[in-house]
């Protein structure tokens, strides 16, 4: 019997779609793969298995009847416990929102649902969406499939970790300082933080966010291959009036040359040698593929990942930072503790200053991004972190989130940035992070491709 749970999205919906395989028999053995495999490592916390099957014998229904349910026909999808979808609660990993039951779907879980994707289950969040690990007083704390000593990474943990196990073909995720990138390099995944305006999504079980996360945070997925990432992020791109912000993207762009930047150490970020290896490495294989790659600086990194701290941590002292008292969450409240002692308080004077800096560093980086199509830098200084690292000490915190400074400093210019899993992606995960200018996905996936094809096919993993 095929083990239909193995299979990657992109061949279960043109499998789905030509009648060979139904999306009841793909589904029911996602929830199978989900029983066998999650107590183990704890990714999805809320689950639906009466919806997923219906949803599925309504695909099925579809293609009976010579309708095309979608792009992602009966492909097991997970959505994050931070996005609204109508009848569970948007807890954001705390117990103060354990009850918050969304009304209606977000956008971006419309979009998915109308794309023939069958939703499988929730998937875990640190406290907040707050941290690059995943574990919270409300669902309790995520593994790594592939290594258990290792950070599933945060804030989308629980998203890659159900991926990387098998538990669906393609998870949901959200990004505002590496919450999708960080887990799929965790993970040994592959994983795109879309361009702001890209993919619709708003929580209307909640008030409107501040400008600063308005700014900043988006929804993209996560998968084992780059055709993968491709179809889930057309699916999720679809319009809605919700989202002001959704900016129409034409489906053929001018082409772009083959001609990249490689930073191994963008403004001086310390790299360990394994991150600089496997960053040569795929300037090598890209070189081989026929892009031209230059070594040299990038525009200001270090000074929009303090940028991009003050002005997130100023939204959380203007809203939440009461709300994270309440919910008394210890890693959260240590976490908390730390971004603050890092980023004072903005004033208003500060804020206007800051939001006027952003749109220098967007031009530089438009002009660089100009001249180079694609930039190749490091995901993270380090490999992939021992579990609950940054709770261990300030010292630790401070570590973590040195190393991280890509992860922080991309997400204020609005482009988008995709890891790409290299090596053998087993015991210690390991990838790159590219680069483009703003709504240029598709030069993303041409890089990343080449990349991929040059490295071992991601392996599911067994938790045990």
């Amino acid at each position: 019997m095929t083990e239909l749970w193995r299979l990657d999205a992109s061949e279960i919906a043109a499998r789905v779609r030509r009648g060979e395989i139904s999306a009841t028999d793909v589904t029911e053995q996602s929830l199978q793969r989900l029983q066998a495999v999650n107590p183990a490592i704890n990714a999805v916390v809320q689950q639906m298995p009466e919806q997923a099957l219906a949803a599925a014998a309504a695909v099925d229904d579809m293609i009976a009847a010579g309708r095309d349910p979608g792009p992602l026909a009966g492909v097991p999808v997970t959505v994050k416990v931070n996005i609204d979808q109508q009848g569970f609660a948007n807890t954001n990993g705390i117990r103060l929102q354990k009850d918050l039951v969304a009304a209606q779907d977000s956008p971006v879980v419309t979009n998915l649902r109308n794309a023939g994707a069958i939703l499988v289950g929730r998937t875990n969040t640190p406290a907040f969406s707050m941290r690059w690990f995943t574990r919270n007083s409300l669902h309790g704390h995520t593994l790594n499939p592939r290594n258990s000593l290792l950070t599933p990474g945060g804030s989308s943990g629980g998203a890659a970790a159900a991926v990387a196990a098998g538990i669906c073909a393609l998870g949901h995720g959200t990004d505002i300082a590496g919450s999708i990138r960080y887990p799929a390099y965790a993970c040994g995944l592959h994983g795109i933080r879309p361009s702001f305006g890209r993919v619709p999504a708003v929580n209307l079980s909640l008030p409107d966010r501040h400008i600063c996360a308005q700014l900043t945070a988006v929804s993209g997925p996560i998968a084992r291959s780059i055709e993968d990432l491709k179809i889930g992020l057309e699916a999720m791109s679809a319009a809605s009036l919700l989202d002001p912000w959704w900016v129409p993207v034409a489906p053929e762009l001018p082409q772009l040359p083959k001609r990249m930047a490689l930073c191994v150490s963008p403004d001086g970020l310390e790299v360990t040698s394994e991150v600089e290896a496997a960053l040569r490495d795929a300037a090598r294989q890209l070189a081989e593929a026929g892009w031209e790659i230059d070594e040299v600086a990038t525009p200001p990194m270090r000074e929009a990942m303090k940028l991009q701290l003050q002005l997130w941590m100023s939204e959380y002292v203007y809203k939440d930072g009461e709300v994270v008292e309440r919910e008394n969450d210890p890693d959260a409240n240590f976490v908390y503790r730390q971004l603050c002692e890092h980023c004072p308080p903005l004033t208003t004077a500060s804020l206007m200053e800051a939001l006027q800096q952003r749109v220098r560093l967007a031009r530089d980086w438009q002009q660089f991004l100009h001249e180079y199509p694609v930039l190749l830098c490091p995901v993270s200084g380090e490999p992939p972190f021992p579990d609950q690292l940054d709770v261990e000490s300030p010292e630790s915190f401070h570590r973590v989130m040195e190393a991280q400074m890509t992860q922080i400093a991309l997400p204020l210019m609005g482009m988008p940035a995709l890891a790409v899993a290299t090596g053998d992606n087993l015991a210690v995960p390991m990838g790159v992070q590219l680069v483009a200018a703003r709504f240029r996905e598709d030069i993303l996936f041409t890089a990343a491709a080449d990349i991929a094809a040059r490295n071992p096919p991601l392996e599911i993993a067994d938790p045990d």
